[in-house]
């Protein structure tokens, strides 16, 4: 999964877990059952899944339903880790419901390669005393699971999405319509490049 032509090198270069997962975790198929529930304490929800009926708020307007990152479902308060060195571009609060709630997103230089990565559904306290520019070192605690009156309305759970393009604010779409697909698979890869083979 890491050994991408895209992304050479990126295979044999030691990231640190986002979180820390127990030995048993459950993979969702919510392509299937958008609310099927996890039989163990933390859960996997897949990329570049359809999830019909799953987003029903307004700003998905009805046709974005393919998720572009990883969500690793778990205990509000379960902390989250920066998988590499870098510094912070971006961080607040997206407060329309369906939305990321409190958002970091991260800015790494992996082998040359320039890529950010989302952090949302995350708890208040999570952005209090951050900055632009702060730095982060790999394994650096930052951030936590929100509950779902701080997380866009969601189970706690990570939201976890890579990206080559430099987003604008704190957001970028963590889920896309059938038309967006092929550019936002090229734009936002699959976070298993460095959260390795989870499923």
């Amino acid at each position: 999964m890491r050994n991408t032509n895209q992304f050479p090198g990126w295979e044999s270069f030691d990231f640190y877990p986002v979180v820390n997962l127990p030995k048993e975790y459950t993979v969702l198929d919510l392509s299937v059952n958008p609310g099927e529930p996890s039989k163990t304490e933390f859960s996997i929800g897949k990329y570049d899944e359809v999830r019909p009926n799953m987003y029903t708020t307004p700003i998905f307007a009805g046709i974005r339903n393919i998720h572009m990152g990883l969500d690793i479902n778990g205990p509000t308060g379960t902390p989250c880790m920066a998988f590499a060195n870098g510094i912070i571009s971006h961080f607040g609060y997206n407060p329309e419901p369906g939305d990321y709630g409190n958002v970091i997103i991260t800015k790494h230089n992996i082998l040359g390669t320039i890529i950010w990565a989302l952090y949302g559904h995350l708890s208040s306290n999570s952005i209090v005393d951050k900055e632009i520019g702060q730095e982060i070192n790999q394994g650096d605690i930052i951030a936590w699971f929100g509950v779902e009156g701080e997380n866009g309305g969601w189970e706690p759970h990570l939201h976890f999405q890579l990206s080559l393009i430099e987003p604008q604010t704190h957001d970028l779409p963590g889920v896309v319509s059938l038309e967006d697909r092929t550019q936002a698979l090229f734009d936002y890869p699959d976070p298993r490049l460095v959260l390795g083979p989870l499923y």
